[in-house]
């Protein structure tokens, strides 16, 4: 198994001691002498130094392959053309045109070393390598790339490297600039490659967003635990030690119309049903949630003093002398009353910090809607009966009145019967003049005889002269009754005029008087009861507060204001600094 070499940052280190001398003065490049009995070491060299004198004792001239390699990698003497200048570095510029990567270019550099190429960048190594028809990027094995670290090393198979020479020429042969590991840089380099550099932003970018979040979670942490938890624990912490429990006693009870045997109509139709009802029910809910509901309690049996006792919290204490506005919260607060439309129930729940007290509170307010529901179906039936009675009492008053005027029609005639007088005072005229017929017939058989009578000729004589006044004045009697103001017929029109009035005050008399019946019997069918399904008990347990329930409601209150300030807040932001 191979494993890839790793190649070392190295930096020219010059030797004063040996140095090339050109023969007109011109620059020579020089390495550092390698240890004795190892060859120098060869790679990219640095830039050239001046040129100085050359020693006393040059190197003799090598001797084969060694002599030829000499001869060509020997500086040479004199000026350096600017063509060949030129022409490396458009080579060079050529190369890096290319686009190699780096491994390529280090490959390049290890096989120049390898080949004892004295190229001065990765471009020139692989210029170097092209010149002597090397190619720079073959795959060969990666052990023959390996430089031995000692330097003095024999090549593979005991052949001297090809600069070393023999031992007797060591110091006599030209030697190149060579790397050198540097030993006084422990740092790590400070120039990084594209990836590591984009990785290390990439870092940069990831840990500067953490402690974003991170500084923006501690905030919202922050702001949640001053405007949530804290509220939210300080009201877990009244209603755990600090509220009074309350007790509670519930209570149930129906408004029920009495039985309609007579009805008829839709009024029939809705008897029994909670929707004849429906309207005294929703009116005594209203009341037993009124202010008047709790005066009248207050009056009874004290419901300001029950919540005026110190031991109650200072909460749900009323304050000193505490008006009926502030008491009537308090009453709302602790007293729950609720209709039920589909069944026609009310439901109502008292709170006191006595159970006891919390059952007669319900009891004192099941009387007062007692009260109130016998109250609105009295205030029904008496309009009704009022309104009946009423008219009675005026058909009453006005058949008096007829009446009273036929009397006095009666007794202003003096008689009881005009019509009667009349047919009486024609008989006798008739009776009268039948008689004057007789005794006329009399007086005429008299008077025929040739001798007659005198006594008795005067005796029918007088009977007809006092028939004939007698028959004038039933006759003056029967045109005074029928002529004039005050005359018997005009009485008479007058006393049957009366009589049928009577007649009628009578008809409307009776008829007002079934109308009161009929009232009276619907009054008594809109008479409401209160009836009670289920009685107010003692508690003993307390019913309020509820710690846990109360706890999460205040929680879910506080998170909600919470959300809506924080919402606004942000909108108003956006619309600033937009």
């Amino acid at each position: 198994m191979t494993t890839k070499p790793r190649a070392k940052k190295f930096r020219i280190r010059r030797n004063p001691s040996v140095s090339g001398v050109s023969a007109s003065g011109g620059a020579v490049s020089g390495v550092s002498p390698a240890p004795a009995g190892q060859p120098p070491r060869t790679g990219a060299p640095g830039p050239v130094s001046p040129a100085r004198p050359q020693q006393a004792n040059p190197a003799p001239p090598a001797t084969g392959q060694n002599a030829g390699q000499n001869r060509a990698t020997q500086p040479r003497t004199g000026q350096v053309t600017s063509a060949r200048v030129t022409r490396a570095e458009t080579d060079i510029d050529a190369i890096r045109r290319e686009g190699l990567t780096g491994r390529q270019l280090r490959m390049a550099r290890r096989v120049a070393q390898k080949n004892n190429l004295p190229a001065t960048s990765d471009f020139d190594a692989v210029r170097l390598l092209r010149q002597n028809g090397i190619d720079p990027f073959q795959r060969s094995n990666m052990l023959e790339l390996v430089v031995p670290q000692g330097g003095g090393e024999a090549h593979e198979g005991g052949a001297p490297d090809a600069f070393s020479g023999t031992p007797d020429n060591k110091t006599s042969k030209v030697q190149l600039p060579q790397t050198v590991p540097l030993q006084k840089q422990t740092l790590p380099s400070t120039d990084l490659s594209p990836a590591e550099r984009r990785n290390r932003e990439i870092g940069e970018i990831q840990r500067d967003i953490m402690m974003r979040r991170r500084r923006k979670m501690i905030l919202l942490l922050t702001r949640l635990s001053f405007f949530v938890m804290l509220p939210t624990l300080i009201v877990g912490w009244y209603f755990n030690f600090v509220a009074t429990p309350m007790y509670s006693s519930k209570a149930e009870f129906l408004i029920l119309q009495a039985d309609n045997t007579g009805g008829s109509g839709l009024g029939g139709l809705l008897t029994g049903t909670q929707f004849a009802t429906n309207q005294d029910a929703i009116a005594t809910q209203r009341f037993l949630q009124s202010i008047d509901a709790m005066i009248e309690l207050d009056e009874d049996i004290g419901y300001k003093a029950h919540f005026l006792q110190n031991w109650i919290d200072p909460i749900q204490r009323l304050g000193d002398n505490p008006t009926n506005e502030e008491a009537f919260k308090t009453y709302s607060k602790n007293t729950s009353v609720g209709y039920d439309p589909t069944e026609g129930v009310i439901r109502m729940e008292v709170s006191a910090a006595d159970p006891l007290v919390a059952e007669d509170f319900a009891n004192r307010l099941i009387s007062y809607a007692e009260d109130q529901v016998n109250n609105l179906s009295q205030t029904k039936r008496g309009n009704q009966m009022e309104d009946a009675i009423g008219g009675f009492g005026n058909a009453q008053i006005e058949r008096r009145k007829a009446q009273e005027a036929l009397v006095d029609l009666q007794q202003k005639g003096a008689i009881l019967d005009p019509e009667g007088v009349i047919a009486a005072l024609r008989g006798q005229i008739n009776n009268i003049e039948l008689q004057l017929q007789e005794k006329g017939l009399q007086l005429a058989a008299l008077e025929d005889n040739a001798r007659p009578n005198k006594a008795k000729v005067e005796g029918a004589r007088g009977d007809i002269r006092r028939l004939n006044d007698l028959l004038k004045r039933l006759n003056t009697r029967m045109i005074d009754a029928s002529q004039g103001e005050n005359s018997l017929a005009q009485l008479t029109v007058r006393i049957q005029m009366a009589q049928a009035d009577l007649a009628t005050r009578d008809m409307m008399l009776q008829s007002a008087l079934q109308q009161v019946e009929q009232t009276r019997m619907e009054a008594s069918r809109q008479v409401r009861y209160l009836t009670i399904s289920v009685a107010p008990v003692a508690a003993q347990e307390p019913s309020y507060p509820r710690k846990f329930e109360n706890t999460v409601l205040a929680f879910l209150i506080f998170s909600g204001i919470y959300l809506m300030m924080s919402l606004t807040a942000s909108i108003l932001r956006e619309q600033v600094t937009s």
